[in-house]
């Protein structure tokens, strides 16, 4: 008895496999159209943003709306720093983002290895305590924070904006779901070379999940660099404010230089465009693998 496979035609096979061909490239084309329309969309803000940063005042706020200035003018990026301390700014943000990318990322991965490669009592649940904080919003702890820095005599201070950052949850979840896809012989190996758990997971695991690690500095550095609500809660002297909480300053309810606002704004995003375009490879490398393992 023949196969069905059998009885087609070799001319029948090849139409069929031109046509998945054409209906594979035309939903490749569908996908290509709409990723292009969602970039445009994405980067006309940060575009309009640049080309404000060139108006004038007049321009800026002119109706109907002026796309293009007509004499481009650079003097708000020398306003920017004129009426705000960029350079306290800049060293304060900096900081801060330092601080709350550097411990999260050692305490978060010894606690990621834990919850994915040692067994304790209580560990399931423990990790899920860990995870339901990442569903509660931020604003919640406002009030807790502040109270407990101003019992620590920390209000105004730049350790005020990390000292309460030190363990992402985010990162504990991500780091372990690449723990877990880790091969476990290669732990094995490692015990039966002589290595107690700090260093399996200091010499073995870890250079495993570069990656990953990659991928939390930069979503972390982000964050930190943005945050905007809390070192506006926690600090009102103008030394001790960020870039982000600086450029408020700029906004006010009777009237606000829309140039020298984009100026600085443009000032300030540019380290992490730089920091993405520098590590994209292994960040999207980090987050992709992360939501494979998810």
């Amino acid at each position: 008895m023949t196969s069905s496979s059998s009885t087609i035609s070799p001319s029948t096979r090849i139409n069929a496999n031109a046509s998945k061909q054409s209906h594979s490239r035309s939903s490749n084309w569908i996908i290509h159209v709409v990723l292009i329309a969602a970039s445009i969309i994405m980067i006309i803000p940060f575009g309009w943003m640049i080309l404000t940063s060139f108006k004038t005042v007049t321009e800026a706020t002119q109706i109907p709306v002026v796309i293009f200035p007509a004499h481009p003018d650079w003097s708000s990026y020398a306003k920017a720093f004129e009426k705000s301390d960029f350079t306290h700014y800049y060293l304060n943000t900096a900081f801060a983002a330092l601080m709350k990318t550097l411990f999260p990322v050692i305490f978060s991965s010894m606690a990621a290895y834990a919850f994915a490669r040692i067994r304790f009592p209580g560990r399931t649940l423990l990790f899920f305590i860990i995870i339901s904080v990442m569903m509660v919003p931020n604003p919640v702890f406002y009030t807790p924070q502040y109270l407990l820095m101003s019992k620590w005599g920390l209000v105004n201070t730049v350790t005020a904006l990390w000292i309460c950052s030190l363990v992402s949850p985010f990162a504990t979840f991500m780091l372990r779901q690449f723990f877990l896809g880790i091969s476990k012989e290669l732990e094995e190996a490692a015990i039966l070379d002589g290595c107690n758990p700090f260093q399996t997971f200091r010499y073995i695991m870890l250079p495993l999940v570069k990656s990953a690690l990659v991928a939390i500095v930069i979503i972390q550095l982000l964050w930190s660099w943005n945050e905007l609500q809390w070192p506006l809660i926690i600090n009102s002297s103008p030394d001790k404010l960020t870039l982000s909480s600086g450029l408020a300053t700029l906004v006010s309810m009777f009237g606000t230089n829309y140039p020298v606002l984009m100026a600085g704004a443009i000032m300030a995003v540019i380290p992490m465009i730089l920091l993405f375009f520098i590590f994209q490879k292994r960040f999207i490398e980090g987050v992709a693998f992360s939501a494979h393992k998810g």
